[in-house]
């Protein structure tokens, strides 16, 4: 059975009001029809131009954003009609990610604030607990204990990416939505980000949604890649099958417009 299972999920977001001021007449389908699973234990890499759905996508299967149709299951429990209780169970199990390793991080609050506030909600935990947590936190994605005094913008763009993933980590999920998460580094900081996350699937068994609209990227770290174009998955398969024979143009286009991708 399929980690995530996703079927004819759809969501249309409404585009403007009527000239008469009454409801919007017009929508775009963000996210058109997809179905797709995720396997426990794997990486599927979602790629597509900006503006193709991929991080709505991203989005509505957290439940961060409602679809407007379709299903979501999370290990065999019906995800869309989970009531709170279990709604808060689930959320243990699924984070995100954000892009912006800034925006993402209140400046207000210490690093270990941060870090604090998902055991603070969902745990039962003692002051000493949420300390020694936090600190083996920061361990785990490369940065000293002594950050956890310190406030977000006393950081790098890297490290603040690591401060992210351990925020996302904090509560032991089994899947994680990767959304853009180096998009906003330099390449060597980059690198290093991926190679992290990739190190941190193997400790900690994770299960990755990583979104991208990098090819390269995509076909580095993933065991499976989606394509996702206007709001569809073309394309699905095995990194090997689809960087080395795409079916759909537009994959071969994804390809084609990357330096050294030889098809």
């Amino acid at each position: 059975m399929a980690l995530v299972e996703i079927r004819h999920l759809s969501k249309a977001f409404a585009l403007g009001e009527s000239i008469l001021g009454g409801a919007a007449r017009r929508h775009v389908r963000a996210v058109d029809d997809v179905s797709m699973d995720i396997e426990s234990g794997e990486t599927l890499g979602l790629v597509g131009e900006s503006g193709s759905g991929k991080s709505t996508l991203g989005r509505l299967i957290l439940r961060l954003v409602e679809p407007s149709s379709g299903s979501i299951v999370v290990e065999g429990r019906d995800w869309l009609a989970a009531g709170r209780a279990e709604m808060r169970r689930l959320r243990r199990d699924l984070q995100i990610i954000f892009q912006d390793p800034f925006g993402s991080l209140d400046p207000r609050m210490r690093v270990e604030d941060v870090l604090s506030e998902p055991l603070l909600i969902h745990e039962r935990s003692t002051p000493a607990e949420r300390s020694r947590r936090t600190a083996e936190l920061l361990h785990s994605v490369g940065l000293d204990p002594s950050a956890l005094e310190r406030y977000p913008h006393e950081f790098s763009g890297g490290q603040r990416q690591r401060i992210g993933i351990a925020r996302a980590l904090a509560l032991r999920p089994k899947f994680v939505v990767a959304d853009e998460p180096v998009s906003a580094l330099d390449v060597s900081v980059a690198a290093q980000i991926v190679n992290l996350l990739a190190q941190l699937q193997r400790q900690f068994g994770l299960t990755y949604l990583f979104i991208s609209h990098s090819m390269p990227l995509v076909r580095y770290l993933a065991t499976r890649i989606a394509v996702m174009h206007r709001g569809k998955i073309v394309e699905i398969g095995s990194t090997r099958q689809i960087t080395e024979d795409p079916r759909h143009p537009y994959t071969r286009s994804l390809l084609e417009a990357t330096p050294g991708v030889i098809l």
